[in-house]
Order: C-alpha cells, then structure tokens, then sequence
C-alpha cells in the first residue's frame, strides 16, 4: 500500500512544497516498506533514499518515488539537500512528534524552512482506505482463531508467562508477522492492573484471567482482550463483568463517524458510573489502531472532534478493583457515516474454562 499521491495532494492545504516523512510508521504509510530510510514526498516527484542493506528490496517493492541509495561518500542529509536544491522546496514539513532535537538539528542544515507538519499524516493515517482495512480484518481474524486456540489450551496451573508465550505461538502459526504489543496476561488480583506485564504468578481455579493481545498483517495491527474465569466466578466477579459488556454494548452503539470522540466514552462511563464502580474506570474507551497499536483518532473523554468515516478505534471498557481483579472487554470497530462495523469475531459473553 503506497500513500505518496494522498500525501502530496495535502501539501498545498498545509502551505508547504514538500514532506520529509523519517519515523518508520510513516515510511510504512507513505511507500508501504520497512527500510530504515527517509521518503521526500513531493507534488511533481517523490524520493526514498535508503542504504544498502535494504535497496535490493527497495527497488522491488517501493512504487512512485525516485529510489537513491545512500553510500557514505553521499549520506542521507547530502542528498536530501541535492533533492531540496533540485525540486526547489522552500518550506519543507518535518514529524515533529518523531524527531529527537539532534536529529532536528541535523536537518535544520538543508536550504529551507522546517515546518512542523505532523498533523498532514495523523490526518491522512486517521482514515483508512479498502486495502488497510482488509489487512486490519485479516489480522483481526488471526487474533480471533488465536484466542480460540488459547481457551483449549488454559488450565489452572499454568504461569502468566506461558499463556503469554502461546497466545504469540498461536498467532504467528496463522501468519502474523510480529506482534502489535507485548500481550497483557493478568490473573487474578493481577486483573486489576491495566497493563500488568505477565510473570511466573500461576492460574488458580475461580480466578479471572484477562488477556490483552494483538498481531501485525502486512503492516497493520489487530488489538483485543477477554476475560475468561478458569473455573466458577463469583456474584460479585459476575456482575462486574456484566456491567462492563453493558458498557461496551453502549460504547459501541453510540460510535459512528461524525460523532465526538468524548461522546462515544462518555455513552460507556454512564454505564459504569451508573453501576457504583466511575472510579474504577480510569482509561479512555478507545483508541485508533491502524501501522501502530495507538494512533488517532480516540474515542476519549478530551476528544470534542468528530470521529471520521474510515477510522477504525478499539472499544475497550474495564473495571478494575485493587488487588482483587479486573475486567476488560475489546473489540476493533470500523466507523462508518450510518454507524460501524465490528471485526472482532470472538463472544463477548462471559466465558467459565
């Protein structure tokens, strides 16, 4: 997938001749290839400079730019001040929310203005064309067959880590090419971190079991987490999780393109406020997932901007109580302008192992 033409044709609404794109999720977006290199998207002519290790592949894959091999007798800033000097760029737009004030500094050397232009891709990134949200069902399925695969396989018993290891195991089998994050395994009292990080803790029957994982499939993301009991829940662990299903279902009723983000939050908070548990809420229902794990737009409560046609969020309510346990539900909805369409697969309901 190559965006350079959807790039170039945003230069003129932002003032600018040119986007210099340097964080790797960019050079993704704009060429559709993982090179280490740099791409000068252009409205007459677009160039990608990369190094040898990666140049054969380059020229294999990359589409509608100019492909220069960088050499250390002609690095990459000399020539991109012979493409500046030759396209005659005078106003240059930089990812001013990727680049670190060293290498800031190294391209303030070229002759031309820096503009901070981070906002021309996060807007172009926030919608997602047919190709992007083919691939992002495509890995969603792979996450849906992982975590049928991961129920068969649970047992009281077995450590965090291990459920960690076969959920990536399981997903790679089907195609996945890495991992959208490291997977969140938590049991237990463990549940009510967030972002617990997995460890030897072992299962115990009548535990929650929350896990939070996601792959990688030509380049785009799939995110998801369910909670399981191993074994009989309580009441009280059966109520909680049906407020957050309760929660969700709102959430996910009220998402749509046009509406604010903060409102699509807010349609799940009531839900769980109205429950007793608002304080143990602390997270935004969502976020935008597309070439990286969080990107915009999000479904949260400082979010007063409508939520475009194309954008594909999480909806990701949870309640957690310290030190006793947690509940998160997460599904991938793709907005649409007459409401959304949901491509995670996987039942909601509440399921006993």
């Amino acid at each position: 997938m190559n965006h350079l033409h959807a790039i170039a044709s945003k230069l003129e609404e932002y003032g600018l001749d040119a986007m210099l794109v340097t964080s790797a999720p960019g050079e993704f977006y704009a060429v559709g290839f993982h090179g280490e290199g740099v791409v000068l998207a252009a409205r007459g002519e677009s160039r990608y400079l990369t190094d040898s290790r990666y140049i054969e592949a380059a020229r294999d894959q990359v589409t509608g730019a100019a492909i220069t091999m960088t050499t250390r007798e002609k690095g990459r800033k000399a020539l991109l001040r012979q493409a500046v000097e030759e396209l005659g760029i005078r106003r240059l737009g930089i990812e001013e929310s990727y680049l670190t004030l060293e290498e800031y500094r190294s391209y303030e050397a070229l002759p031309c203005e820096l503009v901070p232009a981070q906002a021309l891709l996060r807007t172009l990134r926030a919608v997602k064309d047919a190709g992007e949200q083919e691939a992002m069902r495509r890995a969603q399925r792979i996450t849906d067959e992982a975590f049928a695969a991961i129920c068969a396989f649970l047992r009281p018993g077995q450590t965090e880590n291990e459920i960690a290891a076969r959920l990536q195991y399981e997903m790679l089998c089907r195609g996945a090419e890495r991992m959208s994050f490291d997977p969140i395994v938590a049991s237990g009292p463990n549940g009510s971190k967030p972002h617990a990080v997995p460890g030897p803790r072992k299962v115990e029957k009548g535990e929650f079991l929350t896990m939070d994982f996601g792959c990688v499939y030509q380049g785009y993301c799939s995110d998801m987490t369910r909670t399981v009991a191993l074994g009989e829940p309580t009441e009280e662990m059966r109520k909680v999780y049906g407020v957050v299903l309760e929660a969700q279902k709102a959430g996910i009723a009220a998402a749509r393109a046009g509406v604010p983000g903060c409102d699509v939050h807010q349609a799940a908070a009531r839900v769980i406020e109205a429950a007793g548990y608002g304080p143990c809420f602390g997270h935004s229902f969502g976020h935008g997932v597309g070439i990286e794990i969080h990107e915009s737009p999000n479904a949260a409560p400082g979010n007063r901007n409508p939520l475009p046609a194309g954008a594909v969020i999480s909806a990701e309510p949870g309640i957690y109580l310290p030190g006793r346990f947690g509940v998160r539900i997460e599904d991938v909805l793709i907005l649409t302008e007459r409401g959304r369409e949901d491509i995670t697969a996987s039942p909601r309901e509440l399921l006993v192992l």
